[in-house]
């Protein structure tokens, strides 16, 4: 299991939303040979973080391939799926479903988004050294662009736990100040999501 004895950390996955844009189901298209949620699903599990949280509208064909993913990685004990009873509602209710699931001794949590397949794995590292070094939440950032994942620590937690509508945690990051530390980089996966199939190309 990853993490360490200091830092206590957790990954959420946001795979609950509708996909409108894209036609619906999205998640569970074919991305580079595989599900697209298996991009995200691999950069949560490589996170330095205890465990991934994996927050679904209740789609069985997603649990299902988060479950056999988390089996290949030898990583099935370290999967929780939440089901967001009010997805509908939007990414905020997603969001707070899976604060709300997080153990009670975590001290941050990264929030993937299940449509975003090419987060480079030491970007979560980056993120960590951010919050060692006394800030409380962490996001990429190419040039003047916020990206994903983004680290919150457990300050936050009762905000996020407190969200609603669509906008997700939009007004947390707003409204963090100093507190929130940028870290620069160049890949641009860290801003590469899938809205529409013609992003499957």
């Amino acid at each position: 299991m990853a993490g360490s004895e200091s830092t206590r950390l957790e990954a959420i996955v946001l795979a609950a939303g509708a996909g409108r844009r894209f036609g619906g189901r999205k998640l569970t298209a074919i991305f580079a040979g595989r599900p697209l949620i298996a991009g995200a699903l691999d950069a949560a599990f490589a996170a330095p973080a205890r465990g991934v949280i994996l927050a679904t509208d209740g789609d069985p064909d997603l649990a299902a391939i988060a479950q056999d993913h988390a089996r290949g990685l030898g990583r099935e004990a370290d999967l929780t799926i939440v089901m967001v009873a009010e997805a509908a509602e939007g990414m905020g209710a997603s969001l707070r479903t899976a604060a709300l699931a997080l153990p009670a001794d975590a001290d941050g949590a990264f929030v993937f988004l299940g449509d975003m397949p090419r987060i480079p794995p030491e970007v979560p590292r980056a993120l960590v050294q951010a919050l060692r070094q006394g800030f409380d939440l962490a996001a990429p950032r190419v040039g003047d662009r916020r990206g994903h994942p983004v680290l919150f620590g457990r300050a936050h937690f009762e905000a996020l736990r407190a969200l609603s509508g669509d906008a997700g945690a939009q007004r947390v990051l707003t409204q963090a100040g100093p507190r929130l530390k940028l870290v620069d980089t160049a890949d641009l996966g860290v801003l590469f999501d899938v809205d529409r199939p013609e992003d499957l190309a």
